[in-house]
């Protein structure tokens, strides 16, 4: 439950340090700071309003400020970061031709940092509609501009500095699940152990958090939180918006992997509103892997979450509406719109939707497994997760691309990776370029035939697990406190059984022609037998302006660029369905 507090304690002590960038963003601050040119400047006019500001005025307030951008044409305004904590650490000042934003303003979202006016200040200020519109029409602009955005971003996230402040004692399970959602977003945040620094221990006096309190969260409005819920962090940094019930959008796209994505940037570049509902983070389950070798275009090969990174701000740059963490619970079809109703009872309304939900993280079945679950147990191998592994042997469960990927990327942290499968080998199931870099990782060990008995540990974390091999029958005791479990995914459509969406007998979603065959057979078997079947888009699901893209539906090839074609392809079925719609609906 929020506890909120609308400043900082006014015993916490305000600090003042100069930062640099970090080294691998040092020679790239030309396009992190770009200066304008007067033809330039002269372009933009006409996106934006000319406002003065005296002197000290603090033009952006971080945590609330939802300026798209702004361009200095006298005067400088100071940037600054921010903790909510009263810390501030100077990043820049923008001159004549210098303008800020980062990537959070594309949609209007909160800013990250301070900007405080020096001597007198005219400025112009973008809406972020317009500064929309502006990276869309100056082209050539539009492409510095965004990669400016970007990279100030990524400066952020690599200094660890902005966003909320996480506190708690180290190692706490919540503040694992909390870092995973925020570093999966993309967003920077700050973490502080109460019994090593002076600040965080004098926030826990003040707010005596109990047992059920940990993590606390400040916000960068300076307000603070006990345990927030992922939904709750979102909404105080503006990842999860105040979303109209009334407004009916043309497309909702329930899950924001690479297949929604891909669906949100098309329709959105051809002028479509659309609605992008994701329940953690864009990217999905791609997002989790540390290198996708082929995928066409990127010879030296992108990881997942530099794939979703750049998809997610194309979707912002063509007006997507995001909304994370947003989880669908049910979809309604016997009215029109169809709506969507969030696990918070909200309803969502589109005359399209378009499913991408994808699957669900298999569990093992065994008992305690929720127990260690953030403590020892994952479903994914970030850099946060990779950091706890130095020095320590990890286990890691299954045999298909991201098991492999995983295995590989974890090798270079932890001093061994034994990697667990059920079968006699990798090859029936895992891309041949991935087996054969695990052959020459020598700090990877296959067992095969083998399979994860018992997991062993206390309220601290994961302290062993017992291994069987089925085929001797032989069990051994590890001491292993990090498992990665890459066993597999089913597919996210328990939530569509009141709209009556067809699925095959293992859960996948039907579409097009496999509709079709399903209703001959039903009509068949009933002793029906219609002249015309009706007919449906390749990607159209049995409810007519449903549709079903990427891993959720049946027959679809379980690969990243696959899904993508698919986000791309429902596009053009879309706009035929909208364009059959009586001209009222």
């Amino acid at each position: 439950m929020a506890d909120m507090h609308p400043t900082p304690p006014p015993f916490l002590p305000e600090g003042s340090k100069d930062e640099t960038l970090p080294a691998n963003l040092e020679s790239r601050r030309y396009q992190m700071f770009p200066v304008l040119s007067e033809a330039e400047i002269n372009r933009l006019r006409r996106f934006g309003t000319v406002r003065r500001f005296g002197n000290g005025v603090r033009v952006l307030e971080a945590g609330h400020t939802t300026f798209g951008m702004i361009v200095t044409l006298a005067g400088r305004i100071a940037i600054s970061r921010y903790d909510g904590l009263g810390n501030s650490y100077p990043i820049t000042e923008h001159g004549r031709g210098e303008f800020t934003a980062e990537v959070s303003q594309l949609s209007g979202r909160p800013t990250l940092v301070n900007g405080d006016a020096v001597g007198e200040v005219e400025a112009l200020v973008i809406s972020p509609a317009n500064l929309r519109a502006l990276v869309i029409a100056e082209a050539d602009l539009g492409e510095r501009i965004v990669r400016a955005l970007i990279l100030r971003r990524v400066g952020l996230i690599e200094a660890n500095s902005g966003g909320p402040v996480l506190v708690a004692p180290d190692g706490h399970q919540r503040l694992h699940q909390l870092r995973s959602f925020l570093t999966s977003n993309g967003y920077p945040h700050v973490v502080l152990d109460p019994q090593v620094d002076e600040q965080a221990r004098t926030l826990c006096e003040y707010y005596q958090p109990g047992p059920e309190d940990w993590p606390l969260a400040v916000c960068p409005d300076g307000s603070v939180k006990k345990n927030p819920s992922n939904a709750e962090l979102g909404r105080c940094l503006g990842l999860l918006p105040e979303l109209e019930e009334a407004k009916v959008w043309d497309v909702i796209v329930v899950g924001a992997g690479p297949a929604g994505l891909a669906t949100s940037v098309y329709a959105g570049s051809e002028g479509l509103s659309v609605l992008a509902l994701d329940q953690r983070a864009y990217g999905g389950q791609a997002a989790a892997s540390a290198r996708i070798e082929n995928y066409l275009g990127f010879p030296t090969g992108i990881s997942g979450g530099a794939l979703a990174g750049r998809a997610y701000v194309q979707a912002q740059k063509f007006g997507v509406e995001v909304a994370i963490p947003a989880p669908a619970a049910r979809l309604i079809c016997d009215t029109y719109p169809l709506q969507v109703q969030l696990a918070d009872g909200k309803r969502v309304q589109g005359r399209t939707v378009v499913l991408s939900c994808g699957a669900r993280y298999r569990r093992p079945a065994l008992d305690n497994i929720a127990q260690f679950e953030g403590r020892g147990i994952y479903y994914w191998a970030s850099r946060i997760e990779a950091s706890l592994c130095r020095s320590e042997e990890v286990i890691l469960v299954g045999g298909g691309n991201s098991a492999g990927q995983a295995a590989v990327f974890l090798a270079g942290h932890a001093t061994k990776v034994h990697m667990v499968i059920r079968g006699d080998g990798l090859k029936s199931t895992m891309s041949s370029y991935l087996i054969e870099r695990i052959r020459a990782t020598p700090n990877i060990e296959l067992h095969t035939h083998t399979e994860i008995m018992r997991l062993d540990g206390d309220d601290e974390g994961l302290k062993g697990v017992r291994l069987r091999n089925n085929r001797t029958g032989d069990e051994e005791d590890c001491n292993v406190c990090r498992v990665f479990l890459f066993i597999g995914a089913d597919p996210n459509t328990d939530w569509l059984g009141d709209c009556g969406v067809e699925v095959d007998p293992q859960g996948f979603i039907r579409t097009g022609h496999d509709v079709t065959q399903a209703q001959c057979r039903a009509n068949f078997e009933a002793g029906v037998y219609p002249k015309d079947q009706p007919v449906r888009a390749a990607l159209e699901t049995s409810v007519p302006g449903v549709f079903a893209i990427g891993d959720v539906r049946a027959g679809s090839t379980k690969r990243v660029a696959a899904g993508v074609g698919e986000g791309a392809q429902v596009v053009s079925q879309i706009h035929a369905f909208l364009a059959s719609l009586p001209l009222a609906v």
